[in-house]
């Protein structure tokens, strides 16, 4: 008899499955919440997303309850997206001293001053066109004149107390330009976690509605990576830890696993897949409308970020992974 695989010997019982597990199952620690917090004199402004079911708007009064359910279950990170009441060609609502992120984040380290608070670090949500730079007449995003931009709004985050910041906008140099600002306004030791790896997706749709910051002409695929490339990857990953970023963001996170293997492979710096919007929402549809079992694809889908290589991952489904006690 020719003698074959007998695989089936190491899954027999849930015992000896868990005993040979080769990706550690998800932990508390793993998951970042993203909260979208909304400037608004209506303290009790809370609004679902549509294209989002189950995830919402909210203001900073509404963002405190909501954090405070999150807490009593275990959250340990979150990552903010402001939505100013006003916007303008120059984002002056992203580096405000009192502007909604900022406020938001005084607010969440002075209730739980252990809860690691990220910022998102972006202009679009602020500029009244909806893109992540100054545009030149022609509508064109001017990389360098926005680099400053950027660098004021990391640092006006770290003021108001940010355990981290996140840059997400693409701008070439971006990351330097944050870096050397946050240094010489004495955060040195504030980490810069960079959205490295970030492709011009569809996946992003209903983030737009979310963080109501859909451009109002063209697209971001000039700044943002093209879905087909693959090897760019690494070139942006290399890019901005010389830079001086400490840790690396690829996304999306599921159809892009390829990448994060890469990325994985060829960086040692903490690594972490973005499960955007458009991801959660596919998900959650299928699941409200019962075509799945949402618990455990959300589960599968995870368990595939975490085999693919990420450290961990900015995910919606964070607080129901914490209430339903999903992650260790």
């Amino acid at each position: 008899m020719t003698p074959f695989h007998r695989g089936r010997r190491l899954r027999a019982t849930p015992e000896l499955r868990t005993l040979v597990r080769e990706t550690a199952p998800l932990l508390v620690e793993d998951l970042v919440q993203p909260y979208f917090v909304v400037e608004t004199e209506d303290s009790g402004f809370r609004k679902e997303i549509g294209s989002m079911p189950g995830q919402y708007q909210l203001s900073l009064s509404q963002l405190e309850k909501q954090v405070e359910q999150a807490v009593d279950t275990g959250l340990h990170s979150v990552i903010l997206f402001g939505i100013p009441a006003t916007k303008d060609e120059k984002a002056c609502g992203a580096y405000a001293d009192d502007g909604i992120v900022q406020e938001a984040v005084r607010l969440l380290k002075r209730r739980w001053p252990k809860l690691f608070v990220m910022t998102d670090v972006c202009l679009c949500e602020y500029m009244s066109h909806g893109h992540c730079g100054i545009l030149t007449p022609e509508g064109v995003v001017r990389n360098d004149a926005t680099l400053p931009l950027l660098a004021q709004t990391a640092v006006s985050h770290a003021r108001a107390g940010a355990d981290m910041v996140a840059p997400s906008d693409m701008m070439d140099g971006r990351v330097a330009a944050i870096r050397e600002a946050l240094d010489q306004a004495g955060f040195s030791r504030l980490p810069l976690m960079s959205y490295a790896v970030k492709y011009a997706s569809a996946y992003y749709g209903p983030f737009r509605e979310a963080a109501e910051s859909a451009p109002s002409s063209g697209d971001r695929k000039s700044y943002q990576m093209d879905p087909a490339n693959l090897r760019e990857a690494l070139r942006e990953a290399y890019a901005d830890l010389e830079e001086g970023a400490d840790a690396l963001i690829v996304k999306p996170a599921g159809p892009y696993a390829d990448i994060i293997r890469l990325v994985r492979d060829h960086v040692d710096v903490p690594l972490c897949a973005y499960q955007v919007s458009g991801e959660y929402s596919m998900i959650r549809a299928a699941g409200l409308n019962g075509w799945i079992d949402e618990r455990a694809v959300v589960l599968e889908s995870l368990m595939g970020l975490k085999r693919a290589g990420a450290d961990m991952v900015i995910t919606y489904f964070t607080e129901t992974l914490l209430r339903e006690k999903l992650a260790r």
